[in-house]
C-alpha cells in the first residue's frame, strides 16, 4: 500500500495546481502519470449542467469511438432463431432465449453489454432490477434493442461505447488505453464530447458542461479546461 501511495503522490506532482488542460494536454499527461506496471484505461468524467431527475434532461447516448477502446467488450445477445445465429456469427459472447434471461435473473453480469431483439423485450424488461443498476439494460436509444443484433454487437466489440448522467449529474466513460498515442486518446475524448455537447437538452440552463477530469485507473485527476465546450 505504501508504495502505491508513494507512486500516486509522485504522479500527482506533475499535476500544476489550479491549471486546467486542454483535452489534448489532459490525455497526454494521464499517458504520464499511469502505472509503469499496467496498461491502465484512461477515463474520463464531466460534470453536466442538468437535472437528471427531469426525463427531457436524462442525457444517454453512444459513441464509437475512432480507435477502440483498447480491450474487447464481453457482449450477450438476447435472441432466437435466426438472429441468434447472425449474433454468434458476429462474435457474440453468448446468445440465448428463455435460458440466458434466467441465467440473467439468477444474477449472472459478467459482461460489459447486452443486446436483445424487440421481440424478447418483453421478458427481457423483467431484468430491470439486475441490469439497471449497471447501466447494463437493453436500450432501443442507444441501439442495443434492435432486430440487427449481429450489427450491434461488431459496433461494441468494434469500440462502441454507451454513456448515461448519474443521479449527481456526473457521466463518465473510457477514451483507451495508457498505451494509445496521445492522438489517439485526444480523438477519442474529442469523439465523445462532441456528442455529449450535441445532446445538450434544450431545458438546460446555464452552463451545460461545468468540469471535468481525466485520469487512468487508480491515478490521480487531471482538470479538464472545459471554456470551449
Amino acid at each position: 500500500m505504501a508504495q502505491k501511495s508513494k507512486a500516486y503522490r509522485a504522479a500527482a506532482e506533475k499535476i500544476q495546481a489550479d491549471k486546467f488542460y486542454t483535452p489534448a494536454e489532459a490525455v497526454a499527461l494521464a499517458k504520464e502519470t499511469g502505472s509503469t506496471k499496467t496498461d491502465t484505461t484512461v477515463e474520463v468524467a464531466v460534470k453536466l449542467g442538468v437535472d437528471p431527475r427531469k426525463a427531457d434532461q436524462m442525457v444517454r447516448g453512444t459513441v464509437s469511438l475512432p480507435h477502440g477502446t483498447g480491450k474487447t467488450a464481453r457482449v450477450i445477445v438476447f435472441a432466437v432463431g435466426a438472429a441468434a445465429e447472425a449474433a454468434i456469427a458476429a462474435g457474440a459472447d453468448e446468445v440465448g432465449g428463455d435460458e440466458l434471461i434466467e441465467k440473467v435473473a439468477a444474477g449472472y453480469t459478467d459482461f460489459d453489454s447486452a443486446v436483445s431483439t424487440p421481440e424478447l423485450m418483453g421478458k427481457v424488461g423483467r431484468l430491470g432490477k439486475v441490469l439497471g443498476p449497471r447501466g447494463l439494460m437493453p436500450n432501443p436509444k442507444t441501439g442495443t434493442v434492435t432486430p440487427d443484433a449481429a450489427k450491434a454487437v461488431t459496433e461494441i466489440k468494434g469500440g462502441k461505447i454507451e454513456f448515461r448522467v448519474d443521479k449527481h449529474s456526473n457521466v463518465h466513460f473510457i477514451v483507451g488505453k495508457a498505451s494509445f498515442s496521445a492522438e489517439q486518446l485526444a480523438d477519442n475524448l474529442a469523439s465523445v464530447l462532441d456528442e455529449i455537447s450535441r445532446l445538450k437538452p434544450s431545458s438546460a440552463k446555464g452552463k451545460y458542461v461545468q468540469k471535468g477530469a481525466v485520469s487512468t485507473t487508480f491515478g490521480p485527476g487531471i482538470p479538464l479546461d472545459v471554456s470551449g465546450l
